[in-house]
């Protein structure tokens, strides 16, 4: 069941979102080679609880941080640890705030210092795809024309988006129904309805789509070893249109 939220419930999830955006932007202020991943999570988790949110990933399932944190052909769920970032790596992160029970949802990947063609050309695919999924965030549309949207736009530009890993609702929960497949026939799933909220999340790779998880049972990686790109809002469907509630 696809839950619909209220006008005060999307303006507390407006709050959860701009807090989660505040955090990476701070994040992505300070990516530079020579700084730890360890270093950046603790940066989100002050950022986070300043504003007098709680992190949304820390103690979720078990994980251990504030941030995902997944370098080059690391996909998602990366653990921030003593690894230092390096010229030329990109660095996918994933954060979220909750305020009052409710959950914002985002994720960016940044360049660390000067970065080579390919990942450049595949961080700005990812983000026209995360665009292309959000404008489908109209009352009356089926919900996998935003999967199919997402899957033209990483496809065209010669790139594959990963199958094993989905978005998803969210509200009061991290995870609700329904998931949101980063591929899919469009014209097809359950009609999209003001108040329903998304979390779209494209997650493409630079060479095939297959993925594993390492053995510290979190962190997915590319099969191939070649890298991964990650962007992702939480965006409300109004009768005005999408609304992305993970800005400042």
């Amino acid at each position: 069941m696809i839950l619909v939220k209220s006008p005060a419930e999307l303006e507390t999830m407006r709050e959860a979102g701009r807090i989660t955006a505040l955090a990476l932007r701070i994040v992505g202020e300070a990516v530079r080679p020579g700084i730890t991943t360890a270093e950046l999570d603790a940066m989100a988790e002050a950022a986070i609880l300043a504003e007098r949110a709680r992190p949304a990933f820390k103690g979720y399932h078990g994980f251990p941080a504030t941030l995902c944190t997944s370098v080059d052909g690391e996909v998602v769920h990366g653990i921030p640890g003593p690894r230092v970032l390096r010229e030329g790596q990109i660095l996918s992160v994933d954060c979220g705030a909750i305020v009052d029970g409710y959950y914002g949802d985002s994720a960016r990947t940044f360049a660390v210092g000067a970065i080579a063609d390919e990942p450049k050309r595949l961080m700005d695919a990812t983000q026209a795809a995360l665009v292309a999924g959000i404008a489908r965030c109209q009352p009356g549309l089926r919900l996998y024309d935003i999967s199919a949207a997402v899957q033209e736009v990483a496809e065209s530009a010669g790139f594959s988006v990963v199958r094993e890993y989905v978005g998803h609702g969210i509200g009061r929960a991290m995870h609700e129904d329904p998931q949101i497949p980063n591929y899919g026939r469009a014209g097809t799933g359950p009609v999209l309805k003001s108040g329903m909220v998304f979390a779209i999340e494209p997650m493409v790779n630079a060479g095939a789509p297959d993925v594993h998880s390492l053995d510290d049972g979190w962190t997915v990686v590319t099969t191939d070893g070649r890298p991964s790109a990650h962007f992702e809002h939480t965006v409300a469907v109004t009768e005005n249109g999408p609304l992305v509630l993970t800005v400042e």
